[in-house]
Parts: structure tokens; C-alpha cells; sequence
């Protein structure tokens, strides 16, 4: 009995030694993920915290451009035929890709939520809001109107950018943003308008918005910059597909 009294102490000591190494690694974790930082967000409101979200990650872009910038000049300075001819096709390449900035004539289209969402008397809150198809809607009829470049939010619109949308925020390449969206677009502002005009899709934001009091506004522009795109590019290339 000795023996087995003994036995079921070391295994209760083994256990608790055991918990004691696993808690230590979960905090030693957890310290290593924050990087030194409260994993509780302080300060409460959700809007102070996408703030600071956007201003770290538009920390990092500036890091980010100024290094590109940096290897833009460096690589400028070798020269070589073979390397000259690579680099005028890719500077051909660029306007197509969203690279360098676009200025000119445009369209300004801003998408609001109604000020009484989820106020009113059997009316479903999220017909009052603003949804990431109804930011697409207008996106794809700008394009499809002739708009040379786009942005949102003032972030450039390329062929690979995705538009998420996460509770009442959308996401855009990682930065969460809240209403007003803001969509601004250089091209054929006859084209352009008129597109959101014939579109099944902005059709029906514009009559939701007359019924329901989401904010729509449709501004023609003598001139809209569209700053170039300086985000990551996922995609390797593409191949248009044969006609």
C-alpha cells in the first residue's frame, strides 16, 4: 500500500510539473506573438481601433516604398542591353498594372450608411448599411463604363485587390475601413455615368438608398489623381485567353 501511496505522489508531482511547463510555454507564446504588446486592445471603441490598425499598416507601406524606392535607384544605376530592354517593356508594362498614378477627368461616387440604421420600426438593419457587393456594384460599373483607374478609399485598385467585407468594415488589402466609402475613378465621364445608370446592381443600391436612407452621392470631377498602387503583388502573370 506503501509503495502504491508513494507511486500516485510522483505521478500527481509528474502532472503538476507538467501544467507548470505548459503554462510557462503559453505565456512565453503569447509574448511572442503581442511582440511586446497588450493582447487586449485598449481604448474600447471600434472605431479607434481600425484607426490605429490603418496607421500602423500605413507605417509599414511608407517602410515599404521608401525600400522600393530605394532598389528602384540602385537597380537604375546598372545598365546593360539586355537589361535596358527588360526594364523599357516593363516600364510599358506599368500604366496597364496600376503602377504609376493616373490624373485626369473623373467621378467620385460615396456610399454612406443611413444615419437611423437599425432605428426603425420593422425595417431590417441591414438593408440600412452599406455591403461590400454594393461597393463591387459601383467598382465593376466604373470599369465597365471606361474608367482607366480606381481607387477606394484612396487606395488604387488593381486586378488582384480584394474586397472583403467583415461585420460593418471592409477590408481592403488587409486595412479596415468604415463608411463613407468613397470611389473615385479617371475615364469617360459620359461612359462612366451612364454605366451606373444601365447597371441592374447600382439600380438597386440607388432605389434601396431612396427607400431605405442610405447616403449615395455621384459627383463629376475636372480632375481626380489615382495614386499608384505600392502594395505586394500576389499574382505572378497572366495570359489574356485566346479570342
Amino acid at each position: 500500500m506503501a509503495k502504491r501511496g508513494t507511486h500516485a505522489r510522483q505521478q500527481a508531482s509528474f502532472v503538476v510539473l507538467l501544467i507548470f511547463v505548459l503554462t510557462g510555454f503559453l505565456f512565453v507564446a503569447a509574448s511572442v506573438s503581442a511582440d511586446g504588446t497588450d493582447l487586449r486592445p485598449t481604448g474600447g471603441d471600434v472605431g479607434s481601433l481600425l484607426r490605429e490598425r490603418s496607421e500602423r499598416i500605413d507605417a509599414r507601406r511608407a517602410e515599404a516604398n521608401t525600400l522600393r524606392s530605394e532598389i528602384d535607384r540602385l537597380s537604375s544605376s546598372v545598365s546593360g542591353r539586355s537589361l535596358d530592354k527588360l526594364r523599357k517593356r516593363v516600364d510599358a508594362l506599368e500604366p496597364a498594372t496600376g503602377l504609376t498614378p493616373v490624373r485626369g477627368p473623373g467621378v467620385r461616387v460615396t456610399l454612406t450608411d443611413a444615419p437611423d440604421a437599425g432605428d426603425l420600426s420593422g425595417v431590417d438593419p441591414n438593408w440600412q448599411v452599406v455591403h461590400q457587393q454594393d461597393i463591387q456594384a459601383y467598382v465593376n460599373a466604373l470599369w465597365a463604363g471606361g474608367a482607366e483607374a480606381i481607387s477606394l478609399q484612396g487606395q488604387r485598385l488593381i486586378a488582384t485587390t480584394g474586397i472583403r467585407c467583415v461585420g460593418n468594415v471592409v477590408i481592403l488589402d488587409g486595412v479596415p475601413y468604415s463608411p463613407p466609402y468613397v470611389i473615385e475613378a479617371v475615364g469617360d465621364q459620359t461612359g462612366m455615368s451612364s454605366s451606373m445608370i444601365t447597371s441592374p446592381d447600382t439600380a438597386s443600391y440607388a432605389d434601396y438608398a431612396r427607400r431605405y436612407n442610405l447616403g449615395l452621392e455621384i459627383e463629376q470631377l475636372d480632375a481626380v489623381t489615382i495614386k499608384a498602387y505600392t502594395n505586394p503583388i500576389s499574382l505572378t502573370f497572366a495570359k489574356a485567353p485566346a479570342p
